[in-house]
């Protein structure tokens, strides 16, 4: 999402960088100048040439020795430079990946979920949280409403029946769809959740003056957590 530019590439030489030009690379890493041959352009709002320079920090194996990048087929996430055309800058260390069918299949969904005009928005926080119990024992729902960068909604429901699993849902839009069901990982809205949210619904933002419902809800909320697993 930082990257404006996400290229695909083939590395056409490597030279490494020493002396003052490499006095700031981290232990452990090599710094090296690069020239590869675009692929293809995965994302990016203007055309960019067929070969492109840029610096790129690479790890050392367990001899100390570094990678040899010749003819590496790699994916790269950059920014252009003011003025180079024929230059890009990485957006951070790992902005060199060694492609794989895999990783670009996962980097071209991303993509255009980030792009999408219904893109889930980031996720800042939670705004307030409130459990309804049914008629039934067991029976439920908790609301939970919580912000964003842009203001748009974003809730989750958990839905509790007796005898049965809850089940959770998130809508996005003022109209709450309990039928789409908890999120797929690895999506842009499973990042937006899982690495935006709080551990814990916190205790201010639950409305009820019923101890039992707050708790439902506290609950509930760790089951949606717990279903999102970690941020990694």
């Amino acid at each position: 999402m930082a990257a404006p530019l996400v290229i695909d590439a083939r590395i056409r030489s490597a030279a490494r960088i020493k002396g003052e030009e490499a006095v700031n690379v981290a232990s452990g890493r090599a710094r090296f100048y690069v020239e590869a041959d675009v692929l293809a352009l995965i994302r990016g709002t203007d055309s960019v040439p067929l070969r492109l320079g840029y610096v790129v920090d690479v790890a050392l194996d367990a001899r100390g020795k570094p990678p040899r990048l010749k003819k590496q087929r790699v994916l790269l996430f950059a920014r252009p430079v003011p003025g180079r055309a024929d230059q890009v800058q990485l957006v951070d260390l790992d902005g060199q990946r060694l492609w794989s069918a895999e990783l670009d299949a996962f980097v071209r969904g991303i993509t255009r979920e980030v792009l999408a005009a219904n893109a889930p928005p980031a996720v800042t926080g939670v705004g307030n949280a409130f459990h309804v119990p049914g008629s039934l024992p067991g029976e439920g729902e908790t609301q939970i409403f919580l912000q964003t960068a842009n203001n748009a909604p974003v809730s989750l429901q958990i839905l509790r029946r007796p005898g049965e699993q809850p089940r959770w849902s998130v809508s996005l839009g003022d109209i709450v769809d309990e039928s789409g069901g908890p999120v797929q990982p690895n999506t842009l809205l499973w990042y937006r959740l899982a690495c935006g949210l709080p551990a814990e619904l916190p205790a201010g933002n639950i409305e009820s003056d019923d101890p039992a419902n707050a708790a439902i809800a506290r609950e509930d909320y760790r089951f949606v957590m717990k279903s999102l697993g970690p941020c990694r």
